[in-house]
């Protein structure tokens, strides 16, 4: 047996706001979700004027992440990306249709090795959902750092 965490709504809705302000501060509109280690979401948020197809890739690229384990980008990447033509998992998105995101944007988040969630994030370029990403990441962290001070 082992001890399983879970995101909260409340880590989510920090997650959220961390996100939505990288996202403002650089000029993007974007669609985040954060899902839990089953992949389904706990939180989804569409700015105001963000794409509408944004909610249903958001929600694929935190799918992909929790139930992957691994950042979406990571399949796409030079030179050994799994996901490329003539590599392991090429053609694994046709595994789970509409659901399955191999490309940037999709996010585990990890607690004491353990893939307890995922960010997903739909909307700019891959830079730029990399930042937002990150700025839902870094949030997590520091509230997981302030509750263990």
């Amino acid at each position: 047996m082992h001890t399983v965490q879970r995101l909260t709504l409340e880590d989510a809705l920090i997650m959220l706001e961390a996100a939505e302000a990288e996202a403002a501060r650089i000029g993007v509109k974007q669609t985040i979700c954060i899902a839990d280690d089953g992949a389904h979401p706990i939180a989804l948020h569409r700015m105001t004027g963000a794409r509408l197809t944004g909610v249903e890739i958001a929600i694929a690229k935190a799918f992909t992440a929790a139930g992957h384990q691994r950042a979406t980008h990571l399949f796409n990447e030079e030179p050994k990306g799994p996901a490329l033509p003539g590599n392991e998992a090429f053609g694994i998105q046709h595994m789970h249709p509409g659901r399955f995101a191999a490309f940037v944007g999709g996010f585990p988040v990890v607690y004491e090795g353990q893939v307890i969630g995922a960010v997903g994030v739909s909307g700019g370029n891959g830079e730029q959902d990399k930042a937002v990403g990150a700025a839902a990441l870094a949030a997590f962290e520091r509230k997981v750092a302030i509750q263990s001070a």
